[in-house]
């Protein structure tokens, strides 16, 4: 059954009021004015030249790109063993574990960096890139354990017991039958994990030092001190980043395959 009028303009209003903000920051990183004001005075690429000779800005871009992949490796790493045997393994507390690794998800942000900083300073974890992997690591796992246990849960479960009748172990049947089937969900939980990463902020806020910053929290800086269309073009510098992820795993592999859901 097709969708009625209503349905069709309360959809149209919704896009309309999630896509308003970022459209007004779209036209003013154009401005040719040394002010944020809408409508900008004129139009000109002076603030995404003046993005790319910002050299603090530009290595804080590379050190978010870098800390980003790092931390969807160790979410996959440390996620899919514990997806997996959610998804597949009946044992005592499965639901416990499962409600444990969601945990991080239930705490503010805010609490969160703060208990970050007081058990990692002592261990000089601060300001460090294995401090900062470890805390985003903290907040995207639980993202990698909801997308692989769904796409794992996916798989027929026939096929990896015909293995087994074939004489492979349960480890050697999980590795070479259902991990390449669950392959998109994979794609899907790093390209997540990356993104939760790049633009995590306020845990950021707590752990980053003055040789080692994102790019997120030097924008926040940025926007402190300053009020010209930098900003802008900075904010849709990350927008373009979180777009093209998106737009690369829909290539791939699709979102409705990425989650398992054949």
């Amino acid at each position: 059954m097709r969708p009625g009028w209503f349905l069709r303009l309360a959809a149209i209003c919704g896009y309309a009021l999630l896509l308003a903000p970022a459209l007004l920051v779209f036209i003013i990183s154009f401005s040719a004015g040394d002010f944020l004001n809408f409508p900008p005075p004129g139009f000109s690429l002076r603030w995404y030249a003046a993005l790319i000779d910002n050299g603090q800005l530009m290595a804080a871009l590379r050190n978010s790109a870098l800390l980003a992949a790092g931390v969807a490796c160790i979410a996959l790493a440390a996620g899919m063993p514990a997806a997996y045997a959610i998804a597949r393994l009946e044992f005592p507390g499965r639901g416990v574990l499962a409600g444990f690794l969601a945990a991080p998800l239930l705490l503010p942000t805010l609490v969160l960096g703060l208990a970050l900083l007081l058990a990692m300073q002592p261990m000089r974890l601060a300001a460090t890139w294995p401090g900062l992997m470890l805390a985003h690591a903290m907040v995207a796992v639980p993202f990698a354990v909801r997308i692989m246990t769904t796409a794992f849960g996916g798989v027929p479960k026939d096929l990896e017991e015909a293995a087994w009748t074939l004489g492979a172990t349960r480890f050697r049947a999980a590795l070479r039958v259902t991990l390449p089937l669950a392959a998109p969900g994979a794609i899907a939980a790093g390209a997540l994990c990356f993104l939760v990463s790049f633009d995590e902020t306020v845990i950021s806020l707590f752990l980053v030092g003055p040789r080692l910053s994102t790019l997120p929290v030097e924008m926040f800086r940025y926007a402190e001190n300053r009020t010209d269309p930098l900003v802008a073009a900075l904010a849709m510098t990350l927008i373009g980043v979180a777009l093209a992820v998106v737009l690369l795993v829909e290539r791939l592999v699709g979102f409705t395959r990425a989650v398992g859901r054949n």
